[in-house]
Protein backbone atom coordinates (compact mmCIF):
# COMPACT_ATOMS: atom_id res chain seq x y z
CA UNK A 1 0.00 0.00 0.00
CA UNK A 2 1.10 3.61 -0.33
CA UNK A 3 2.69 5.12 2.76
CA UNK A 4 -0.12 7.70 2.83
CA UNK A 5 -2.76 5.02 3.41
CA UNK A 6 -0.73 3.46 6.21
CA UNK A 7 -0.29 6.87 7.88
CA UNK A 8 -3.95 7.86 7.70
CA UNK A 9 -5.89 4.61 7.97
CA UNK A 10 -3.59 2.45 10.10
CA UNK A 11 -1.77 5.00 12.24
CA UNK A 12 -4.74 7.46 12.21
CA UNK A 13 -2.42 10.45 11.71
CA UNK A 14 -4.79 12.58 9.67
CA UNK A 15 -2.69 15.75 9.49
CA UNK A 16 -1.16 14.28 6.34
CA UNK A 17 -3.79 14.95 3.68
CA UNK A 18 -5.04 12.97 0.71
CA UNK A 19 -5.06 15.30 -2.29
CA UNK A 20 -4.27 14.46 -5.90
CA UNK A 21 -2.78 10.97 -5.34
CA UNK A 22 -0.41 11.72 -8.23
CA UNK A 23 2.44 13.48 -6.45
CA UNK A 24 1.47 16.94 -7.71
CA UNK A 25 -0.17 18.85 -4.86
CA UNK A 26 2.13 18.13 -1.89
CA UNK A 27 -0.68 17.83 0.67
CA UNK A 28 0.64 14.40 1.67
CA UNK A 29 4.29 15.46 2.11
CA UNK A 30 6.30 13.69 4.81
CA UNK A 31 9.95 13.68 5.87
CA UNK A 32 12.02 10.54 5.30
CA UNK A 33 15.25 10.24 7.27
CA UNK A 34 18.03 7.77 6.58
CA UNK A 35 21.76 7.46 7.19
CA UNK A 36 23.82 8.58 4.21
CA UNK A 37 27.61 8.87 4.38
CA UNK A 38 27.40 8.25 8.14
CA UNK A 39 25.09 11.26 8.57
CA UNK A 40 21.38 11.36 9.31
CA UNK A 41 19.79 13.12 6.34
CA UNK A 42 16.17 14.00 5.63
CA UNK A 43 14.34 14.49 2.35
CA UNK A 44 10.72 15.29 1.62
CA UNK A 45 8.57 12.65 -0.10
CA UNK A 46 5.00 12.61 -1.38
CA UNK A 47 3.58 9.73 0.63
CA UNK A 48 0.77 9.07 -1.89
CA UNK A 49 3.35 7.61 -4.32
CA UNK A 50 5.71 6.07 -1.77
CA UNK A 51 5.16 2.33 -1.38
CA UNK A 52 5.28 1.29 2.25
CA UNK A 53 8.12 -1.12 1.54
CA UNK A 54 10.35 1.75 0.47
CA UNK A 55 10.61 3.15 4.01
CA UNK A 56 11.98 0.03 5.65
CA UNK A 57 14.86 1.02 7.90
CA UNK A 58 14.06 4.73 7.59
CA UNK A 59 12.51 7.41 9.82
CA UNK A 60 9.11 8.64 8.65
CA UNK A 61 7.98 11.98 10.08
CA UNK A 62 4.45 13.32 9.63
CA UNK A 63 3.25 16.77 10.65
CA UNK A 64 2.31 15.33 14.06
CA UNK A 65 5.95 14.34 14.63
CA UNK A 66 7.13 17.89 14.02
CA UNK A 67 4.79 19.71 16.39
CA UNK A 68 4.78 17.90 19.72
CA UNK A 69 3.78 20.69 22.12
CA UNK A 70 3.67 24.24 20.72
CA UNK A 71 3.98 25.83 17.31
CA UNK A 72 7.42 25.43 15.78
CA UNK A 73 9.20 28.48 14.28
CA UNK A 74 8.16 27.24 10.83
CA UNK A 75 4.50 27.05 11.84
CA UNK A 76 4.75 30.41 13.59
CA UNK A 77 6.12 31.97 10.41
CA UNK A 78 3.09 30.67 8.50
CA UNK A 79 0.79 32.21 11.14
CA UNK A 80 2.62 35.52 11.32
CA UNK A 81 2.56 35.97 7.53
CA UNK A 82 -1.12 34.90 7.18
CA UNK A 83 0.09 32.10 4.94
CA UNK A 84 -2.87 29.82 5.49
CA UNK A 85 -6.62 30.01 4.90
CA UNK A 86 -8.54 26.75 4.62
CA UNK A 87 -5.48 24.93 5.96
CA UNK A 88 -5.71 21.83 3.79
CA UNK A 89 -2.33 22.40 2.16
CA UNK A 90 -0.66 23.83 5.27
CA UNK A 91 0.74 20.59 6.76
CA UNK A 92 2.52 19.88 3.48
CA UNK A 93 4.05 23.36 3.34
CA UNK A 94 5.17 23.10 6.98
CA UNK A 95 6.77 19.70 6.40
CA UNK A 96 8.53 20.92 3.24
CA UNK A 97 9.90 24.02 4.97
CA UNK A 98 10.98 21.91 7.94
CA UNK A 99 12.74 19.64 5.45
CA UNK A 100 14.49 22.75 4.13
CA UNK A 101 15.75 23.45 7.67
CA UNK A 102 17.04 19.86 7.91
CA UNK A 103 18.92 20.14 4.62
CA UNK A 104 21.78 22.21 3.30
CA UNK A 105 19.66 23.84 0.62
CA UNK A 106 19.85 27.61 0.30
CA UNK A 107 16.55 28.38 -1.44
CA UNK A 108 13.39 27.82 0.64
CA UNK A 109 11.18 28.52 -2.39
CA UNK A 110 12.72 25.53 -4.17
CA UNK A 111 11.88 23.43 -1.11
CA UNK A 112 8.15 24.11 -1.58
CA UNK A 113 8.05 23.72 -5.36
CA UNK A 114 6.01 20.52 -4.91
CA UNK A 115 3.32 22.15 -2.77
CA UNK A 116 0.18 23.72 -4.20
CA UNK A 117 -2.09 26.19 -2.38
CA UNK A 118 -5.41 27.02 -3.99
CA UNK A 119 -6.75 29.75 -1.73
CA UNK A 120 -4.12 31.70 0.24
CA UNK A 121 -1.94 33.37 -2.35
CA UNK A 122 1.72 32.62 -2.71
CA UNK A 123 3.17 35.96 -1.64
CA UNK A 124 2.29 35.35 2.00
CA UNK A 125 3.72 31.82 1.76
CA UNK A 126 6.88 33.21 0.15
CA UNK A 127 7.21 35.69 3.02
CA UNK A 128 6.88 32.82 5.49
CA UNK A 129 9.57 30.92 3.58
CA UNK A 130 11.86 33.96 3.73
CA UNK A 131 11.30 34.13 7.50
CA UNK A 132 12.24 30.46 7.78
CA UNK A 133 15.44 31.10 5.83
CA UNK A 134 16.39 33.79 8.36
CA UNK A 135 16.21 31.15 11.09
CA UNK A 136 19.22 29.41 9.56
CA UNK A 137 21.55 32.41 9.35
CA UNK A 138 23.32 31.43 12.57
CA UNK A 139 23.75 27.75 11.65
CA UNK A 140 27.23 28.05 10.16
CA UNK A 141 28.87 24.59 10.21
CA UNK A 142 26.56 23.03 12.79
CA UNK A 143 24.81 19.88 11.58
CA UNK A 144 21.28 20.54 10.27
CA UNK A 145 19.60 18.08 12.67
CA UNK A 146 21.42 19.35 15.76
CA UNK A 147 20.73 22.97 14.82
CA UNK A 148 17.04 22.26 14.16
CA UNK A 149 16.66 20.57 17.55
CA UNK A 150 18.54 23.31 19.39
CA UNK A 151 16.24 25.95 17.86
CA UNK A 152 13.01 23.97 18.43
CA UNK A 153 12.41 23.57 14.69
CA UNK A 154 11.99 19.85 15.37
CA UNK A 155 11.54 18.00 18.68
CA UNK A 156 14.48 16.76 20.74
CA UNK A 157 13.87 13.11 19.87
CA UNK A 158 15.45 13.74 16.45
CA UNK A 159 18.90 13.68 18.07
CA UNK A 160 18.41 10.00 18.92
CA UNK A 161 17.19 8.86 15.52
CA UNK A 162 20.62 8.13 14.01
CA UNK A 163 21.41 5.72 16.84
CA UNK A 164 18.01 4.06 16.49
CA UNK A 165 18.44 3.55 12.75
CA UNK A 166 21.91 2.12 13.31
CA UNK A 167 20.39 -0.25 15.86
CA UNK A 168 17.87 -1.44 13.26
CA UNK A 169 20.77 -2.46 11.04
CA UNK A 170 22.61 -4.05 13.97
CA UNK A 171 19.54 -6.12 14.88
CA UNK A 172 18.34 -7.00 11.39
CA UNK A 173 21.68 -7.13 9.57
CA UNK A 174 22.81 -5.13 6.57
CA UNK A 175 21.15 -7.59 4.20
CA UNK A 176 17.71 -6.58 5.42
CA UNK A 177 18.13 -3.19 3.74
CA UNK A 178 20.97 -3.59 1.27
CA UNK A 179 21.16 -7.04 -0.38
CA UNK A 180 19.78 -6.75 -3.88
CA UNK A 181 20.53 -10.43 -4.62
CA UNK A 182 17.41 -11.39 -2.69
CA UNK A 183 15.04 -9.58 -5.02
CA UNK A 184 12.01 -11.77 -5.71
CA UNK A 185 11.98 -12.36 -9.42
CA UNK A 186 8.25 -13.21 -9.46
CA UNK A 187 7.45 -9.81 -7.97
CA UNK A 188 7.04 -6.36 -9.47
CA UNK A 189 10.31 -4.48 -8.91
CA UNK A 190 9.68 -1.03 -7.46
CA UNK A 191 12.32 1.65 -7.10
CA UNK A 192 10.75 5.10 -6.61
CA UNK A 193 7.21 4.13 -7.59
CA UNK A 194 6.49 7.62 -8.90
CA UNK A 195 5.07 6.36 -12.20
CA UNK A 196 3.76 2.94 -11.18
CA UNK A 197 1.51 4.37 -8.48
CA UNK A 198 0.09 6.89 -10.93
CA UNK A 199 -0.41 4.45 -13.80
CA UNK A 200 -1.88 1.49 -11.91
CA UNK A 201 -2.52 2.32 -8.24
CA UNK A 202 -5.20 -0.34 -7.71
CA UNK A 203 -3.10 -3.09 -9.27
CA UNK A 204 -0.11 -2.17 -7.10
CA UNK A 205 -2.17 -2.97 -4.00
CA UNK A 206 -2.72 -6.57 -5.10
CA UNK A 207 0.58 -7.80 -6.57
CA UNK A 208 3.79 -8.89 -4.77
CA UNK A 209 6.51 -6.23 -4.77
CA UNK A 210 10.29 -6.18 -4.25
CA UNK A 211 12.12 -3.14 -2.87
CA UNK A 212 15.75 -4.10 -2.18
CA UNK A 213 17.26 -1.26 -4.22
CA UNK A 214 19.54 0.37 -1.65
CA UNK A 215 22.47 -1.67 -2.94
CA UNK A 216 22.20 0.08 -6.32
CA UNK A 217 23.29 3.53 -5.18
CA UNK A 218 26.41 5.60 -5.75
CA UNK A 219 27.98 7.66 -8.54
CA UNK A 220 31.66 7.17 -9.31
CA UNK A 221 34.16 8.28 -11.95
CA UNK A 222 37.05 6.20 -13.26
CA UNK A 223 39.17 7.65 -16.03
CA UNK A 224 36.65 9.14 -18.48
CA UNK A 225 33.70 6.98 -17.45
CA UNK A 226 30.95 7.71 -14.92
CA UNK A 227 29.10 4.75 -13.40
CA UNK A 228 26.01 4.91 -11.24
CA UNK A 229 23.67 2.46 -9.59
CA UNK A 230 20.23 1.93 -11.08
CA UNK A 231 18.52 3.28 -7.94
CA UNK A 232 20.27 6.65 -8.07
CA UNK A 233 17.57 9.30 -7.77
CA UNK A 234 17.35 12.63 -9.56
CA UNK A 235 18.31 14.36 -6.29
CA UNK A 236 21.32 12.04 -5.94
CA UNK A 237 22.34 13.13 -9.43
CA UNK A 238 21.95 16.80 -8.53
CA UNK A 239 23.94 16.46 -5.29
CA UNK A 240 26.76 14.42 -6.82
CA UNK A 241 30.09 16.32 -6.85
CA UNK A 242 31.08 14.28 -9.91
CA UNK A 243 28.00 15.34 -11.89
CA UNK A 244 28.27 18.95 -10.71
CA UNK A 245 31.87 19.10 -11.92
CA UNK A 246 31.28 17.75 -15.41
CA UNK A 247 27.74 19.08 -15.97
CA UNK A 248 27.92 22.65 -14.60
CA UNK A 249 24.43 23.47 -15.92
CA UNK A 250 22.87 20.40 -14.29
CA UNK A 251 20.94 22.41 -11.69
CA UNK A 252 19.22 24.49 -14.36
CA UNK A 253 18.36 21.35 -16.33
CA UNK A 254 16.93 19.54 -13.31
CA UNK A 255 14.91 22.59 -12.25
CA UNK A 256 12.80 21.90 -15.36
CA UNK A 257 12.13 18.32 -14.27
CA UNK A 258 9.37 17.60 -11.76
CA UNK A 259 9.37 18.89 -8.15
CA UNK A 260 11.73 18.45 -5.21
CA UNK A 261 9.85 15.59 -3.49
CA UNK A 262 9.45 13.66 -6.75
CA UNK A 263 13.12 14.20 -7.59
CA UNK A 264 13.92 12.80 -4.14
CA UNK A 265 12.05 9.60 -5.02
CA UNK A 266 12.30 9.02 -8.77
CA UNK A 267 15.20 6.91 -10.04
CA UNK A 268 17.14 7.32 -13.28
CA UNK A 269 16.71 3.67 -14.27
CA UNK A 270 12.99 3.94 -13.52
CA UNK A 271 12.78 6.79 -16.01
CA UNK A 272 14.41 4.56 -18.62
CA UNK A 273 12.17 1.54 -17.96
CA UNK A 274 8.99 3.63 -17.91
CA UNK A 275 9.78 4.15 -21.61
CA UNK A 276 7.90 7.42 -21.94
CA UNK A 277 8.60 9.08 -25.32
CA UNK A 278 9.23 12.30 -23.36
CA UNK A 279 11.13 10.92 -20.36
CA UNK A 280 13.45 13.81 -19.51
CA UNK A 281 16.39 11.75 -18.28
CA UNK A 282 16.01 9.21 -21.03
CA UNK A 283 16.55 12.06 -23.49
CA UNK A 284 19.40 13.40 -21.34
CA UNK A 285 21.27 10.08 -21.22
CA UNK A 286 20.59 8.98 -24.82
CA UNK A 287 23.08 11.52 -26.11
CA UNK A 288 25.75 10.24 -23.72
CA UNK A 289 25.81 6.80 -25.40
CA UNK A 290 24.73 5.34 -22.07
CA UNK A 291 25.28 1.64 -21.42
CA UNK A 292 22.91 -0.45 -19.29
CA UNK A 293 24.12 -3.47 -17.33
CA UNK A 294 21.40 -5.97 -16.41
CA UNK A 295 21.42 -8.48 -13.56
CA UNK A 296 21.69 -11.23 -16.18
CA UNK A 297 25.10 -9.90 -17.18
CA UNK A 298 23.74 -8.61 -20.49
CA UNK A 299 24.99 -5.20 -21.59
CA UNK A 300 22.82 -3.01 -23.80
CA UNK A 301 23.14 0.55 -25.13
CA UNK A 302 20.23 2.66 -23.92
CA UNK A 303 19.31 3.49 -27.53
CA UNK A 304 18.68 -0.23 -28.16
CA UNK A 305 16.29 -0.59 -25.21
CA UNK A 306 13.26 0.81 -27.07
CA UNK A 307 11.67 -1.43 -29.69
CA UNK A 308 8.33 0.39 -29.93
CA UNK A 309 5.90 2.41 -27.84
CA UNK A 310 6.33 1.09 -24.25
CA UNK A 311 8.01 -2.01 -25.71
CA UNK A 312 11.45 -2.88 -24.31
CA UNK A 313 14.30 -5.20 -25.23
CA UNK A 314 14.23 -6.70 -21.73
CA UNK A 315 13.38 -10.15 -20.44
CA UNK A 316 10.75 -10.38 -17.67
CA UNK A 317 13.38 -11.48 -15.13
CA UNK A 318 15.88 -8.76 -16.04
CA UNK A 319 16.42 -5.47 -14.27
CA UNK A 320 19.04 -2.75 -14.62
CA UNK A 321 21.86 -2.86 -12.08
CA UNK A 322 24.27 -0.23 -13.33
CA UNK A 323 24.39 2.67 -15.78
CA UNK A 324 27.60 4.01 -17.32
CA UNK A 325 28.63 6.62 -19.88
CA UNK A 326 31.71 8.51 -21.03
CA UNK A 327 32.04 12.18 -20.20
CA UNK A 328 30.86 14.50 -22.99
CA UNK A 329 32.86 17.23 -24.65
CA UNK A 330 30.05 19.78 -25.08
CA UNK A 331 26.58 18.98 -23.71
CA UNK A 332 23.27 20.81 -23.60
CA UNK A 333 19.69 19.90 -22.66
CA UNK A 334 16.51 21.75 -23.65
CA UNK A 335 12.89 21.25 -22.63
CA UNK A 336 9.69 23.16 -23.34
CA UNK A 337 6.38 22.46 -21.64
CA UNK A 338 3.13 24.34 -21.08
CA UNK A 339 4.41 25.45 -17.69
CA UNK A 340 8.06 26.42 -17.38
CA UNK A 341 8.52 24.14 -14.38
CA UNK A 342 6.84 21.07 -12.88
CA UNK A 343 5.33 19.92 -16.14
CA UNK A 344 5.61 17.15 -18.72
CA UNK A 345 7.58 18.13 -21.80
CA UNK A 346 5.94 19.05 -25.05
CA UNK A 347 9.36 18.48 -26.65
CA UNK A 348 12.73 17.82 -25.05
CA UNK A 349 16.12 17.34 -26.65
CA UNK A 350 19.80 17.05 -25.77
CA UNK A 351 23.09 17.25 -27.66
CA UNK A 352 26.57 15.83 -27.05
CA UNK A 353 29.03 17.27 -29.56
CA UNK A 354 32.80 17.28 -30.07
CA UNK A 355 34.57 19.86 -32.22
CA UNK A 356 38.12 19.44 -33.54
CA UNK A 357 39.47 22.58 -35.09
CA UNK A 358 36.23 24.03 -36.40
CA UNK A 359 34.83 20.70 -37.63
CA UNK A 360 32.28 18.46 -35.90
CA UNK A 361 34.13 15.23 -35.11
CA UNK A 362 31.19 13.52 -33.40
CA UNK A 363 27.65 14.44 -32.41
CA UNK A 364 24.62 12.80 -30.81
CA UNK A 365 21.22 14.52 -30.71
CA UNK A 366 18.21 13.03 -28.93
CA UNK A 367 14.59 14.14 -29.09
CA UNK A 368 11.44 13.35 -27.12
CA UNK A 369 7.79 14.12 -27.78
CA UNK A 370 8.24 13.71 -31.53
CA UNK A 371 7.80 9.95 -31.96
CA UNK A 372 6.60 6.79 -30.21
CA UNK A 373 9.92 6.25 -28.41
CA UNK A 374 12.76 8.43 -27.12
CA UNK A 375 14.89 8.74 -30.21
CA UNK A 376 18.29 9.59 -31.58
CA UNK A 377 18.23 11.74 -34.71
CA UNK A 378 20.67 9.52 -36.59
CA UNK A 379 20.33 11.05 -40.04
CA UNK A 380 20.79 14.52 -38.56
CA UNK A 381 23.84 13.32 -36.66
CA UNK A 382 25.34 11.79 -39.81
CA UNK A 383 24.80 15.02 -41.75
CA UNK A 384 26.46 17.21 -39.08
CA UNK A 385 29.51 14.98 -38.66
CA UNK A 386 32.44 16.48 -40.55
CA UNK A 387 30.70 19.83 -41.11
CA UNK A 388 31.73 23.29 -39.98
CA UNK A 389 28.86 24.78 -38.02
CA UNK A 390 27.17 27.83 -39.53
CA UNK A 391 23.60 29.02 -39.96
CA UNK A 392 23.09 27.20 -43.27
CA UNK A 393 24.37 23.89 -41.87
CA UNK A 394 22.11 24.15 -38.81
CA UNK A 395 19.13 25.06 -40.99
CA UNK A 396 19.76 22.01 -43.18
CA UNK A 397 20.18 19.82 -40.08
CA UNK A 398 16.77 20.95 -38.87
CA UNK A 399 15.22 20.08 -42.24
CA UNK A 400 16.70 16.58 -41.94
CA UNK A 401 15.50 16.25 -38.34
CA UNK A 402 11.96 17.08 -39.45
CA UNK A 403 12.06 14.13 -41.84
CA UNK A 404 13.12 11.76 -39.03
CA UNK A 405 10.33 12.53 -36.60
CA UNK A 406 6.63 11.67 -36.46
CA UNK A 407 4.97 13.85 -33.81
CA UNK A 408 1.26 13.57 -33.04
CA UNK A 409 -1.19 16.21 -31.85
CA UNK A 410 -2.21 15.86 -28.21
CA UNK A 411 -2.85 17.97 -25.12
CA UNK A 412 0.77 19.15 -25.12
CA UNK A 413 0.58 20.68 -28.58
CA UNK A 414 -0.17 20.04 -32.21
CA UNK A 415 2.11 17.95 -34.40
CA UNK A 416 3.11 21.04 -36.37
CA UNK A 417 3.90 22.96 -33.18
CA UNK A 418 6.15 20.13 -31.93
CA UNK A 419 7.91 19.96 -35.27
CA UNK A 420 8.65 23.69 -35.24
CA UNK A 421 9.60 23.54 -31.56
CA UNK A 422 12.19 20.83 -32.12
CA UNK A 423 13.78 22.96 -34.83
CA UNK A 424 14.04 25.93 -32.50
CA UNK A 425 15.50 23.79 -29.70
CA UNK A 426 18.13 22.31 -32.02
CA UNK A 427 19.10 25.85 -32.96
CA UNK A 428 19.18 26.72 -29.24
CA UNK A 429 21.74 23.96 -28.63
CA UNK A 430 24.22 25.57 -31.01
CA UNK A 431 23.54 29.11 -29.80
CA UNK A 432 23.86 28.21 -26.11
CA UNK A 433 27.08 26.27 -26.71
CA UNK A 434 28.40 29.32 -28.64
CA UNK A 435 28.85 27.29 -31.78
CA UNK A 436 26.56 29.55 -33.81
Amino acid sequence: MPLLDFIRYHQHLTGTKTGCNEGDCGACTVLIGEIRDNELQYRIFTSCLTPLGNVQGKHVVTIEGINMDTLTPVQQAMVDQSATQCGFCTPGFVVSLTGFCLSRQTDPIAAIDGNICRCTGYKSIERAAATVKELLVARNEEGPVDFAVDHAIVPGYFKGIKERLELLVAVNGEHAFENAEELQMNAQLVAGGTDLYVQKPEEMLEIPLSFAWNGFKGITKQDNTITMGAAVTVSDLLESPVMQTYFPELKSYIKKVSSTPIRNMATIAGNFINASPIGDFTIFFLTLNTILEFNSGRVLPLEKLYKGYKELDRNPDEYIQRISFDLPSLFHFEKVSKRTHLDIASVNTAINISIKGSIVSSVRISAGGVGPVPMLLKATMAYLTGKKINENVVAEAIQIAWKEISPISDTRGSAEYKRLLLGQLIKAHFITLKLL
